[in-house]
């Protein structure tokens, strides 16, 4: 069976990729997700408030609710507690690149262009081979249009992308008016990659001390049908290689992925439930799928489920909304919902 897959301008081994997470942020665990047949690893982000706190120019961002961002698990303004600062960061792009052979890919988080460019060229120079922008703005202000939020999205990424010639991915999130005219954006402003969807974790409040606080809940295959319906959506019709994230837990999963459109799926939760070697199991269980069912490579199924390509397109659409709803039925044991 063919595993390769084409993502960023790389072809890859197989559609498997360890997005950011502590796992990969450890040096050890990188090596043994590439022995466990990891195609690549993205590294945890470099936060942009981690590089304003190294400059001293914190400002009135950290004010805000930016504590649900996917990454950390701490508030906002004590950056010096989470993870490293932006040279250590550098030095670990450097030596995972001297470590495993498979592409290592660097990711900035953040809402402004400020120390970004910089530190994207320094990224770039330590070795990445991709770069991934994580671009998590709340616009808490009301008088802030939707045009205007779009406007920072474009202009972060267009600014990111003239100051380096490594290809860029944008991982997005899915709260935009109009997702497919945000994405063609995006890819015009030289966009290679769209990564669907950012998974943020929001905050909790704690009844009994009255207070704001951080809640770790990983993800389900569940969730997984979101990214998995837009990357379906977008197929054919904007011209970029697409990462589905958040969800992905089983090779069923990958499957699915491939089929929608997808060059590849990015897994962090099972990872962090099942350990590195997760990989290899779901590996095995691909190539098993893929010969029971006469699949001769990843490629041969890629977007064969997208709407360009199933003869009633309107199931990812409305009509999809209405079946769902009319095929409740009530349990007659009084249990609830049957199908």
């Amino acid at each position: 069976m063919e595993l390769t897959t084409k993502y960023l301008g790389m072809t890859l081994k197989n559609p498997l990729v360890p997005s950011s997470s502590p796992l990969t942020d450890d040096l050890a665990t990188i090596k043994r997700l590439e022995d466990a047949g990891a195609a690549a690893v993205v590294l945890p982000s470099l936060f942009e408030e981690q590089i304003r706190l190294e400059q001293h120019q914190l400002d009135h961002h950290l004010e805000y609710f930016t504590n649900a961002y996917a990454e950390s698990l701490t508030f906002f303004p004590d950056m010096g507690q989470y993870s490293i600062g932006p040279e250590q960061y550098l030095d670990k792009i450097r030596a995972a690149k001297e470590s495993v052979e498979i592409p290592v890919i660097g990711s900035l988080n953040g809402t402004t262009t400020g120390g970004w460019i910089e530190y994207a060229r320094q990224i770039e120079r330590a070795g990445a081979d991709a770069l991934e922008l994580n671009i998590y703005y709340i616009p808490t202000d009301a008088e802030i249009t939707s045009a205007e939020v779009e406007a920072l999205y474009i202009g972060i990424l267009a600014a990111v992308k003239s100051s380096v010639s490594l290809p860029v991915a944008v991982k997005l999130s899915p709260y935009f008016s109009s997702t497919a005219n945000m994405a063609r954006k995006l890819v015009a402003a030289g966009a290679a990659g769209l990564v669907l969807f950012n998974r943020f974790y929001q905050p909790d409040i704690d009844i009994n001390e009255l207070e704001v606080v951080p809640r770790l809940t990983l993800s389900s295959s569940y969730e997984m049908r979101l990214p998995l319906r837009w990357v379906a959506l977008l197929f054919g019709q904007v011209k970029a290689d697409f990462a589905i994230t958040g969800g992905v837990h089983t090779y069923e999963d990958v499957l699915k992925g491939m089929m929608v459109g997808a060059k590849v799926t990015m897994m962090a939760s099972e990872l962090l439930m099942s350990g590195a070697e997760r990989i290899s199991t779901i590996l095995r269980e691909i190539t098993q799928w893929m010969e029971e069912h006469e699949y001769e490579s990843i490629e041969q199924m890629q977007g064969s489920m997208s709407q360009l390509h199933i003869a009633d397109p309107s199931t990812f659409e409305r009509a999809n909304y209405m079946k769902v709803l009319a095929s409740w039925r009530p349990d007659p044991a009084g249990r609830g919902y049957q199908r």
